[in-house]
């Protein structure tokens, strides 16, 4: 018998023994049961394993859950090639930007609490806010010089990436935010968020709040108001009003130590060679700074909410389910129903944008977004070193990939998705 086909025997041997296992997760089925094919399933491992032989991956962990209730859970290839060491359902991946669902969430927790509304600026909680800069167009006479911003930051405007923030790959900010050592969470770091967070104010915006949608760091100033309002620190918050109440025992900032052997390598890939062992010294890339050590080496003081947890894939659908269920899960609630669908409705309307963002997820607007297969309202999310979900309400389906590579390798991901739907039989 091969390596690769002990390796999936013993993956299924585990997928018998899940609940006793995992007392956390959900319950496991034969597909069959929630209108999934076994056999078609099937097509999701040799696709996996086609790309671990190809180099193009060392492994990774597949969950695809129907109906509240696991129907597939397959652990492929190695969490660690050079040591022989193969992934398991419990391997821990850095999920990084899969961590601003979970501040998203937490954000509504405390706007259900009655602390805030949504259009209130955020300055409020956070003064240093109140007085923003804005960087003019690239083409203005004085493109460098920066002007006061027409209108305050909005909770809502961190919440949909309208606020003005970006991240480190931006050419004209990215400097300015190393210089002035503002960190995006993959990067050991000895300060804590109400430290950087306030330098972050006194750095210039790139567009007027609500001008346009930017991709970056307003989740970290959203963890930071987690800690101004709750008056906890962003991991106790999570640990206690999330994690704990959801059963969800392996997902943290940084890992304790007896769990590091469960953690999986990151590897990289360029053109079109086969993978190599990331170096746990920092990489360097442009403005964009980060390291693969940062979950279990440093100071561990900085908790950013856009990218700083780590997880498994039978801990992270414990969260998505309780997306799907309208903020319930196992008796416990989370957030109201209303919430919720507020959470995963388009935001962003009247900028005219060709995708759908709500608070915390990317969302399939209407059958010209469908490209591939899927559904309409699907929402979904990722994370830097190649983990992505996707939370189907129409199917009542949630299908999780994590992997630990980067760049990530190519489609996989949106085949691996591919192959969960067609698994579809009812």
């Amino acid at each position: 018998m091969k390596k690769t086909d002990r390796i999936l025997v013993y993956i299924a041997f585990l997928l018998i023994l899940t609940v006793s296992a995992f007392s956390h997760e959900l319950p496991v089925v034969e597909p069959e049961a929630v209108g999934l094919s076994t056999e078609r399933l099937a097509r999701i491992d040799k696709m996996m394993e086609k790309h671990i032989a190809q180099q193009k991956i060392a492994g990774g962990v597949i969950l695809i859950a129907r109906y509240g209730k696991i129907a597939y859970l397959g652990a492929h290839g190695m969490m660690d090639v050079e040591a022989e060491k193969p992934m398991a359902p419990d391997t821990m991946f850095r999920i990084a930007s899969m961590t601003k669902q979970i501040t998203s969430a937490a954000i509504m927790m405390l706007y259900e609490e009655g602390h805030f509304l949504l259009h209130e600026p955020v300055s409020k909680f956070i003064p240093a806010f109140k007085e923003m800069h804005v960087l003019p167009p690239e083409d203005a006479e004085d493109s460098a010089s920066a002007v006061p911003a027409t209108r305050q930051i909005t909770i809502w405007n961190l919440l949909t990436h309208t606020s003005g923030l970006t991240y480190h790959w931006n050419e004209r900010l990215g400097p300015l935010y190393n210089d002035a050592g503002i960190t995006h969470g993959l990067l050991q770091d000895e300060s804590t968020l109400a430290e950087k967070m306030k330098v972050l104010a006194t750095i210039p915006l790139l567009h007027q709040p609500g001008e346009k949608v930017e991709y970056g760091l307003s989740i970290d100033v959203l963890g930071y108001l987690v800690e101004v309002v709750s008056g906890m620190p962003l991991d106790q918050f999570f640990a206690e009003r999330i994690f704990k109440p959801l059963g969800m025992t392996d997902t943290h900032f940084f890992i304790p130590e007896a769990k590091r052997e469960r953690m999986a390598t990151v590897y990289e890939r360029t053109g079109d060679g086969p993978i190599m062992r990331k170096s746990k010294e920092p990489t360097v890339q442009g403005s964009v700074i980060y390291s693969t050590d940062y979950p279990y080496n440093g100071p561990q003081t900085y908790f950013s909410g856009g990218a700083g947890l780590v997880s498994t894939a039978p801990d992270y659908v414990r969260f998505a389910q309780m997306i799907l269920n309208n903020g319930e899960l196992d008796g416990v609630r989370l957030l109201s129903r209303k919430t919720v669908e507020l959470m995963t409705t388009h935001q962003l309307d009247e900028m005219g944008v060709d995708y759908g963002v709500g608070f915390g997820f990317g969302i399939a607007l209407g059958k010209s977004n469908l490209k591939q297969l899927g559904s309409v309202g699907t929402y979904s999310g990722g994370g830097f070193f190649y983990t992505s979900f996707f939370i189907d309400p129409q199917e009542q389906m949630i299908g999780i990939f994590m992997a630990q590579l980067h760049p990530g390798a190519g489609a996989l991901a949106e085949r691996i998705r591919i192959l969960s739907y067609q698994a579809i039989t009812d």
